[in-house]
């Protein structure tokens, strides 16, 4: 029989482990269901969800947080996957994060399949692609307002992300397996790269030297040279990967491996898998928290949120989100 104070050990572990995980997090965690057609506000300190937000459209895939948290912008998709059959999304929702409610609205006009959403990082734009354009749309957060387009010259532009000095785009074209590379500036495409049959999802580097890509046909990463952009090396997985981020310091990258239901985390000084974790059904994207303490992996099938300790590498009590809980973005906050 366990002794008090071996309990009480377990207790002062457990607090000391929750104070960890909220200390200096300075942030919320927002999750897309795609299920329930909602947002998730959630406290990450204690997993507790602060609001659902009702998206008032067909099915969000994924977020993003303005620099300030005020806002999460969705895109509505539809209720499709990505080059298949379904309702084609024409807009994207602007959320109130302390209202908790839609205060704006971007319309297209048309259906075209927003999905990724990223705010440049220096002229603080939102771009987001929009599939069926093969584009990747600008808008002014501020008057949802569309102001521009960058062609990605592909089919099937899912995924983006931009570089540092918010100068240099690359999107996952999922059916022709292939990278763009593009130049956000001038609103051009400036090279596109072939990878494998099917690819999916993709990452950067903070210093900007490395781009990470899925192939969806074997269990590996493609990793590019973004000074060269071309495919340097391919990083060997114990299943097919999916979701990617790197930690802020630029040493690790999270892998989601849906298929297996298992994270892998790679240490990017060798390119080689040095963890891998039991995961909750059905992995999809991982986020990591700004101060690099922890990982957030949304895992659709079981509606919840893996959180992985980057100290220890080890798997924490997942965050229930909801239904179909997909893609995850980082809203800050100040005091």
């Amino acid at each position: 029989m366990s002794s008090p104070r071996a309990f009480l050990s377990v207790v002062v572990f457990s607090s000391l482990v929750l104070a960890a995980r909220s200390e200096n997090s300075g942030g919320m965690l927002l999750v897309a269901n795609k299920g329930d057609r909602t947002l998730s506000i959630i406290n990450p300190a204690t997993g507790a969800i602060i609001a659902a937000v009702a998206e008032d459209g067909v099915t969000g895939h994924e977020v993003v947080a303005s620099e300030d948290g005020r806002r999460a912008f969705v895109p509505i998709f539809g209720n499709s996957g990505v080059g298949k059959p379904g309702t084609d999304g024409s807009l994207i929702r602007a959320i109130d994060l302390e209202k908790h409610t839609v205060v704006g609205t971007v319309d297209f006009g048309k259906g075209v399949r927003p999905h990724c959403a990223v705010i440049g990082p220096k002229n603080h734009l939102l771009y987001v692609t929009t599939e069926l354009e093969n584009s990747i749309s600008v808008v002014d957060p501020k008057t949802f307002k569309l102001i521009g387009a960058i062609p990605t010259g592909q089919n099937e532009s899912h995924m983006l992300v931009i570089s540092s000095d918010g100068k240099t785009g690359y999107t996952a074209n999922v059916g022709p397996g292939t990278v763009s590379v593009l130049d956000l500036e001038k609103r051009e495409v400036r090279k596109i790269i072939s990878i494998c049959k099917t690819t999916q999802r993709i990452s950067i580097t903070p210093d900007d030297k490395w781009v990470f890509t899925a192939d969806q046909d074997k269990p590996r990463l493609a990793a590019l040279d973004a000074t060269k952009n071309e495919v340097a090396k391919w990083i060997e997985l114990p299943g097919v990967g999916y979701g990617t981020a790197v930690t802020p310091d630029g040493r690790w990258l999270v892998v989601a491996m849906s298929g297996i239901s298992q994270v892998g985390i790679v240490d990017l000084r060798t390119m080689k898998i040095a963890h891998v974790l039991d995961a909750p059904k059905t992995p999809q994207e991982v986020l990591i928290r700004p101060d690099g303490a922890f990982a957030y992996v949304s895992c659709s099938a079981s509606g919840q949120v893996m959180v992985i300790d980057l100290k220890t590498f080890t798997a924490e009590k997942p965050i229930t989100a909801g239904k179909g809980a997909d893609g995850l973005a980082w809203a800050a906050t100040t005091k």
